[in-house]
């Protein structure tokens, strides 16, 4: 456990990355597999992730995020779409996953899935892509610890035109939406931010327990 508190310790958001530095395949393969197996509500996982490494498309996606210079300069950029909306079939596609993964006849889960549908089928639209989006949110925590387990650099960022995001990346017609970003690589020697002392909240003022 110290190891992990260690790691997080030493994690900051990355504002200027060595875009000679690429991850190898394993590297990449860790982090993808910890969004993989992130944490979401009912185990929906309500989003699309994009992993971009295409320079033509970042440059694009670049002038949409305000020409931040994280975009084109990491490794690698990790868009995190999630979707405006949803029915039955999403739950019913999952509820399929389910049964054969863990090698179950799909009429058991029927109680479940019923259960799942009066949730959240009936919800306005709006309320579904809020909900959708912060699901985004557990899979990019899992992104920036697993990141930095294995000492590769990260920024979470959401300073992005979304809808230009849905344009570039054709989201949209898929009822999908940019929610949040990361960018992943190595840092700088000349990002300065690696020196700043890190700033939280005390434990007295953050944790109160019961």
């Amino acid at each position: 456990m110290n190891n992990y508190i260690d790691s997080l310790q030493w994690r900051y958001a990355t504002k200027k990355f060595d875009s000679s530095k690429k991850l190898t395949k394993d590297q990449l393969n860790t982090i993808l597999d910890a969004v993989q197996l992130s944490a979401s509500s009912y185990g929906l996982q309500p989003y699309h992730v994009f992993v971009i490494s295409d320079n033509e498309i970042r440059e694009k996606l670049q002038a949409a995020s305000w020409g931040q210079t994280q975009i084109t300069e990491s490794s690698h950029l990790v868009v995190f779409a999630n979707q405006t909306t949803f029915n039955d079939s999403h739950v019913d596609d999952y509820l399929t996953n389910v049964a054969l993964t863990r090698k179950l006849p799909e009429n058991s889960l029927q109680e479940y899935g019923d259960f799942m549908k009066s949730n959240l089928t009936p919800l306005p639209d709006d309320i579904k892509n809020i909900w959708s989006s912060k699901q985004t949110y557990l899979a990019l925590g899992n992104l920036l610890s697993a990141a930095a387990s294995i000492q590769v650099d990260a920024c979470p960022m959401e300073g992005f035109d979304a809808e230009e995001y849905n344009k570039i990346l054709g989201l949209t017609d898929k009822n999908l939406n940019a929610s949040v970003v990361a960018t992943i690589g190595f840092r700088s020697e000349n990002d300065e931010t690696q020196h700043y002392k890190k700033v939280r909240k005390s434990k007295e003022n953050l944790f109160t327990q019961l």
